[in-house]
This record gives C-alpha cells, sequence and structure tokens, in this order.
C-alpha cells in the first residue's frame, strides 16, 4: 500500500509561509466572510460596509475598502465623512426594507449611497463642514436603496446589472430640484467638457497628462487628489491586477478620446476625462465577463464609447446645468451586454458574481484539507 504524493505541501519556509498568509487579504476574502458570520450584528456591518466601499469601483474586499476610505480620508476628510454617511444610510435603509441578506453583506446596497453622498459633496458651493448638507447627503443614500429595490425587477429580467442606476437617478433630480441658488444647499453649475470657454492652448503638459490618465481612476470617488489615487490603485491591485490595469487602460483611452475632440485641457489633467473610460473597461474586460482577448478586445471599444458618450451628455446636461456623471459608462455597459449575444455572452458572469479573474487561491486551511486527502495503490 502506497500514499500518492501530497498535492499541496505545507509552506516550509518563514518567507513563503508570509506569502501564504499575505494571499488572505487578496481577492474576495471569502473565509474572512465565513469568520465574520459568527460575530456581533455590528461587527458584521462594517464588513458589509468596507465592502460597500471597495464596491464603487467594482471591488469586493473589505480590505481594499478600508485603504480606499483611507484614501479619502487624506484627501478630504469632510468628502469621507459624506461618503460614509451615504454608505451607512443606504445599508441601513436595505436592512430596514430587508433586502436579501446575500446583497447586503456583499455591499451592493452601499455603494450607490456612498457615491450620491460624495458627488453631493463635490457640487455644493457652500464649502466644507457645512453640516446642513448631512441631512440631504442621508435622505440621498437612503432614496438609492429604494431606487434599486425598483429598478432591479426590471433589469434583472433583461440580465442586466443595476450598477450605478440609483447613484445617477438621484443625484440627477436632487440637483435638479435645488438648482444653483438655492439658499439652503447652494451648488456649482456643470460646466461641459467640449466646449471651450477660454483660450485653449495646443501645447500639451505630457506629466500632467500622464498624471491625469491615473488620476481617472480616483475620479471614480470624486478624488483628485495623486497620492489617495495611487492608495486607491493598490486597493483595486489587492483584489485583481487584471481588474487593476483595465482601469489605467480604461482611463488613458478616455484622455486619448478628450483629445481627438479637443476637450478642454483641466478635463485632461484633472482625471475628469477619464474615469467614464475606466468604469467601461473594467465592467467589459473583467466585471461582467471572464478575461479572452476577445472581451478584452471589446473592453477597448466600451472605453472608448464611454469617454465619447461623456463628452456628448455633459455638453448637452450643462445648458440645464446638470452634471453627466457617470451616465455614459452606465448606459454603454448595459449596450455592450445587450448586442453581446452572438459575441461575447459565453463569456458572461452571472450577476452578483464579481470574483477577481485570478481565480480563488490556495490559503493554508486549504492545503492542510488537501494533505488529508490520499489513495491506495
Amino acid at each position: 500500500m502506497f500514499k500518492t504524493k501530497k498535492s499541496c505541501e505545507q509552506p516550509k519556509s518563514h518567507k513563503q509561509h508570509l506569502i501564504q498568509k499575505l494571499l488572505y487579504c487578496t481577492g474576495e476574502m471569502e473565509h474572512f466572510h465565513m469568520y465574520m458570520k459568527d460575530q456581533t450584528f455590528l461587527m458584521q456591518l462594517l464588513e458589509w460596509l468596507l465592502r460597500g466601499v471597495s464596491g464603487v469601483i467594482m471591488v469586493n474586499n473589505p480590505l481594499s475598502g478600508a485603504l480606499i476610505l483611507t484614501a479619502l480620508s487624506i484627501a478630504s476628510p469632510w468628502q469621507a465623512l459624506l461618503g460614509s454617511l451615504g454608505l451607512l444610510s443606504s445599508t441601513v435603509m436595505a436592512i430596514l426594507i430587508r433586502e436579501p441578506q446575500a446583497e447586503v453583506s456583499r455591499g451592493e446596497h452601499g455603494y450607490n449611497g456612498m457615491l450620491v453622498a460624495l458627488l453631493i459633496g463635490v457640487f455644493s458651493n457652500a464649502g466644507d463642514w457645512y453640516w446642513w448638507l448631512l441631512l440631504p447627503v442621508c435622505l440621498a443614500g437612503a432614496a438609492t436603496t429604494f431606487v434599486h429595490s425598483g429598478i432591479a425587477a426590471v433589469l434583472n429580467k433583461c440580465d442586466l446589472p443595476v450598477s450605478v442606476f440609483p447613484f445617477n437617478t438621484v443625484l440627477l433630480l436632487y440637483l435638479a430640484c435645488i438648482g444653483t441658488e438655492n439658499p439652503y444647499y447652494p451648488s456649482h453649475p456643470a460646466l461641459p467638457q467640449g466646449e471651450t470657454l477660454s483660450v485653449n492652448s495646443t501645447q500639451l503638459n505630457i506629466p500632467q497628462l500622464v498624471q491625469g490618465a491615473v488620476l481617472g481612476v480616483g475620479q471614480i470617488y470624486a478624488c483628485d487628489d495623486l497620492g489617495s489615487t495611487l492608495i486607491i490603485l493598490a486597493a483595486v491591485l489587492l483584489f485583481s491586477p487584471v481588474l487593476a490595469f483595465h482601469s489605467l487602460l480604461g482611463s488613458s483611452l478616455g484622455v486619448l478620446a478628450g483629445l481627438s475632440v479637443a476637450v478642454q485641457q483641466d478635463v485632461l489633467y484633472t482625471g475628469l476625462a477619464g474615469f467614464n473610460g475606466a468604469l467601461g473597461c473594467m465592467a467589459v474586460g473583467q466585471f461582467l465577463f471572464t478575461l479572452s482577448w476577445r472581451t478584452h478586445v471589446f473592453s477597448i471599444i466600451c472605453a472608448f464609447l464611454s469617454s465619447y458618450a461623456n463628452i456628448a451628455l455633459s455638453n448637452l446636461l450643462a445648458h440645464v446645468e446638470l452634471p453627466a456623471s457617470s451616465w455614459a459608462s452606465t448606459l454603454t455597459i448595459s449596450l455592450m451586454i445587450l448586442v453581446n449575444e452572438r459575441s461575447i455572452s459565453t463569456y458572461s458572469i452571472a450577476i452578483g458574481r464579481n470574483s477577481s479573474p485570478e481565480g480563488p487561491l490556495h490559503t493554508p486551511s486549504q492545503c492542510a484539507v488537501a494533505n488529508t486527502d490520499s489513495s491506495s495503490v
């Protein structure tokens, strides 16, 4: 009688042991989620909130969420506070109206609330620490949960993700309601991207252009601070290197799209030209479809379409002083899903599954289980 060779050996060196431990922090951290199920409700809620923070950028990792929240706090503590309140109000509302616990635990009812809170703060003309702004932030965050619940029944029938439809809808309604001269909640008017408001120099600053491509990832959180953006990129990299690559690729393509139609240079340098391209590229390149050369090509197409659509929508909506936000990428991604029947439908990922393309990694506990399996010859 002989036993087969062990399929997965225990790490022998300290370095191997450390690397194996670090793998716990990658991907969805499913083992951590299972551990938290036995903890108190407040601890579970904290995990759900952190996953909601990372869900803004299509990541499902509580450690990534903690890194992103730290980055936002460094860039602007006021914005971090607003985003946290929007996140909390939308998540608590989902619990109160008894949304599926699996969705709540993945943070799916949190990221829309956080986004709308961040953008309310960005468009506010009252400055930081204007405490009256907390009221619309909490109400708007809770409203995204109702919108999410309502449109999910319709979109899921078409195999379309709810995505950030609630955020875009609630933000548009809020800004249209208060206007730009509201005495209690004054806001900045949205400016067009494609129309030249002043003399636009034909000379480009290449380092700032490269920086703008990186900042496009941070602008997903309405953050234009380079250091904070690098932390956000690190958080995405922790979850999935492939997703991090597609975020930078999509943002760079958005900058190229902006250059091709001569948008304002401030839009290029601050990352506003790239964030819709980053969202489109990430969604098609990894989030909604498995990685392949075909989906990679479609992700590039989606990045360009999202960027051009964003320029067009910003020029159109600016006439009524409203922002295009992320309508361009949201609508383009939905279009890409609807027309994929003959192209990339075989690569589709079921709605609600956003695991990293690298696949599950062995953890020390998994290795131990594998070592116990043996067969006789």
